[in-house]
């Protein structure tokens, strides 16, 4: 579990990376990469969650 939260703990600080880098260079390629990135931040937090329930859900029954 703690690889999985160190993944979406380092998607979000390379998301936030690049928006600092397209506020400060301009350049739209940065946000669009941000925005790829936060995408993939929410895929990988979804699966994370997914897993939880799933663990929780098997040791009830």
């Amino acid at each position: 579990m703690l690889i999985f939260r160190l993944i979406v703990l380092l998607l979000l600080v390379a998301g936030l990376l690049c928006f600092a880098m397209y506020i400060g260079t301009g350049q739209p390629r940065w946000r669009v990469l941000g925005i790829r990135i936060v995408k993939w931040t929410v895929i990988a937090a979804l699966g994370f969650f997914a897993v939880l329930l799933l663990e929780r859900a098997a040791m009830l029954l």
